[in-house]
C-alpha cells in the first residue's frame, strides 16, 4: 500500500502518527511539507479526498492567517488553496495520503480509518 505522511518532525502529533503507521508495518514516502510545499493541484487532491475546502485544514492560529486576510469570506478556493502552497505553516499537520483516502492525524489514531484493516 502505498502511503504518504505530510510531515513536520518538530510536530509531536505528526512523530506520533509517523510511528502509528510504522508500528503497523507500514513506512509511508515521509514528506517534510515545510521544506517541499504540495503543489496546488496536489493541495486541491488532498482536499478531495479529505472531502473537505481549505479552510477545513488550515491553522488558523498562525500569524500568516491573519496577516494574509485569510478569514474573507470573499476569497476563493483557489486562492486559499494558493495561500497553503504559499505558506505552508499554514497547513494542519499530519495529513496521511493513500490513493484514494486521506485524513489528518489529530489525533493520531484518525488515520486509521483510511487504512485496510
Amino acid at each position: 500500500m502505498d502511503v504518504r505522511i505530510f510531515h513536520n518532525p518538530r510536530c509531536s502529533k505528526s512523530r506520533q502518527t509517523l510511528e502509528l503507521l510504522r508500528n503497523r508495518g507500514i513506512e509511508p514516502t515521509v514528506i517534510e511539507y515545510l521544506k517541499t510545499p504540495p503543489s496546488p493541484q496536489e493541495l486541491d487532491a488532498i482536499l478531495a479526498k479529505l472531502n473537505a475546502d481549505p479552510r477545513a485544514v488550515m491553522r488558523t492560529n498562525e500569524p500568516e492567517y491573519k496577516e494574509l486576510g485569510l478569514e474573507r469570506a470573499d476569497l476563493s478556493r483557489e486562492q486559499l488553496i494558493q495561500a497553503l502552497h504559499e505558506h505552508p505553516r499554514l497547513l494542519q499537520r499530519p495529513i496521511v495520503e493513500t490513493a484514494d483516502k486521506a485524513a489528518i492525524g489529530r489525533p493520531p489514531e484518525q488515520v486509521l480509518e483510511i487504512l485496510p484493516t
